[in-house]
Order: structure tokens, then sequence, then C-alpha cells
């Protein structure tokens, strides 16, 4: 039973990161309609960048200069490139994206080379946080769940409550009237594509110390991302947490889990190849996601909280 409580936890911690990361597309699309396919780029950059800061001026820092500097490069992009191509339509954004994804790993190959890289955990963070009958819990691992409570807990009150939620959620639906009253809504625009890359290069900064820092990173983790955003409902910051927690639980207790694959099915009343015996659920855990996301998009297309209009 210990071991299952240290389990979810880690699960939950997964979860978190997952949300963290699947938070800044979810707000990229409903707030700007945009798909974008370089998002996990950004996190595998948000993570180069910050070991690059943490070498030099230390964790604290690069947790702030990583998603300031993917940030800005987040708003170019939108700014100089992605505000062209809107007038054509959808297609083009997504190419365009597409096309992001490619350079930016391109260029991480270039700026810090194919060897992977270890981030290391900041002493204060380091150890274990509580120990349950033998099974130690980790400190950042709770850190990084503080981190991501905080971030929804920001996003909501800037949305929902401040003034330039309002701005932002008046321009996504009433874009000359926002304008006649004053406001800059390309400008905004910019700012919410700027944030939700900046999210994403925190959860990288954050993630960093837990996953090698690898240039296939973004492959790994970004078709997970899209599963989540997939699950939740396209546009839902809510869908994206429960689905966040989903996957990250059923997945880190299904890693950890030394049931075979027969049992499960036979327990299902279901009657399995005597080969599945052989099979762990640890051995498929990788493709649990997908079969959720299978599962979700025959009974459920639009995801749990799916609507366009309800980014929160």
């Amino acid at each position: 039973m210990q071991s299952f409580v240290i389990n979810l936890l880690n699960g939950v911690s997964y979860g978190l990161l997952l949300f963290m990361l699947s938070a800044g597309l979810t707000l990229i699309f409903s707030m700007l309609g945009v798909l974008n396919f370089a998002h996990a780029s950004f996190y595998m950059l948000g993570a180069y960048v910050g070991f690059s800061v943490a070498a030099h001026a230390g964790f604290w820092s690069a947790l702030v200069i990583a998603p300031l500097v993917v940030g800005l490069i987040g708003a170019a992009l939108e700014r100089w490139l992605l505000r062209r191509v809107r007038v054509h339509g959808h297609l083009p954004e997504l190419l365009l994206t597409f096309g992001a994804a490619y350079l930016l790993g391109e260029l991480v190959k270039l700026g810090w080379g194919l060897n992977p890289l270890s981030a290391s955990i900041p002493p204060v963070l380091d150890g274990p946080l509580f120990t349950l009958y033998g099974a130690a819990f980790a400190r950042y691992r709770a850190f990084m769940m503080a981190v991501s409570l905080a971030m929804l807990v920001v996003l909501y009150a800037v949305l929902r409550v401040s003034k330039a939620g309002l701005i932002v959620r008046a321009a996504l639906t009433h874009a000359s009237a926002v304008e006649a009253l004053g406001h800059n809504v390309p400008r905004v625009f910019t700012g919410v594509f700027a944030a939700g890359t900046a999210l994403a290069a925190l959860a990288g900064v954050i993630g960093a110390p837990l996953f090698v820092i690898e240039p296939s990173m973004a492959e790994s983790l970004g078709s997970i991302v899209f599963v989540v955003v997939v699950i939740g409902g396209l546009g839902s910051l809510s869908g994206a947490l429960v689905a966040s927690l989903l996957v990250g639980c059923v997945q880190t207790l299904a890693v950890a889990s030394d049931v075979s694959l027969g049992d499960v099915l036979s327990a299902a009343g279901a009657t399995a190849p005597p080969e599945w015996d052989a099979l762990t659920l640890a051995q498929v855990a990788p493709l649990i996601p997908y079969l959720l996301l299978v599962g979700m998009l025959a009974l459920r297309p639009r995801g749990l909280f799916g609507r366009r209009d309800e980014p929160v």
C-alpha cells in the first residue's frame, strides 16, 4: 500500500508537469485558434537554455531567465511569421509551426550538440521530502507540484479576474470593438503566444533534472502533450488539468506494476492469448496514453471539457 501511495504521488507530479506543458498549448489554441506543432520544441529549448543559464547563474536564475528568453522567441515567431500567414487560414499556420519545430530542433543540435546533457537538482531541493515504510517521495517532485499549482492559480486569476484577462477574452470574439476602445489586438495575441511558449519553457527547466536533456525530447513528450489536450478537450485548461493527471497517474502506476497483461484481461472476463502472460503492464505502459486517446475519440470526440469558447 505504501508503494502505491508513493507511485500515485509520483504520477500526480508527472501529471502536473504535463499540465504545465499542455497549459501553454491550450492557452494558445483557445485564444488564437492556433494548434502550435512547435510547442514541444519550445519545451526542449527551455530545457537547454535553462541548463546553460543554470551552469553560470544557478537553477533559480534559470527558472526566470529561460522562460523569458523563450517567450521572446515565441513572440518573434508570432509577430513576424504567424501574423503574416494568419490571413490565409489555419493550414498555413499549422505548416509554419510544423516547420518551426524542425528549425528549433536543428538549432538546438547546432548550439548544444547531439550528446545528452544532465541537469542537476539544486541542493535545497535534493533528497526525500518524507519516507513512507521505506519508500521515499522526492522533495523536488513536491516542488514541481507546487510550481504547477501556483501556475494554475495565476492563469485562472489573470484570465478570469484581471483586466488583462478581460481584454484578451474580449479580443478573441470582438476584436474590432476592443480595437475601438484603444487596445492593440495584434499585440495582445503576440503576448498570449509569448506566454504560452514561456510556460512550455518553464516546464522544460523544471522537468530537466528528472529527464535527460537531448534533441529528441521534443518528439518523445510532444505526442503525449497532444494526447492530453485532445483528451481534455481542445481549448479547455480545466480539461487539460484533468487529462494530465489522468495520463500521468495511469502511466506511472502502470510502469510500477508487475501485473501481466493476461491477468488484467482475465480479471475483465476476457480470454487472452497465452503469450500475453509474459507481457507486463510496465512493458505496455508507453501505449496507454494513446489507447486512452483512441477511446476518447471513439466515445467523446470533443474531449472531456472541449468547448472552443471556454478556455478555462
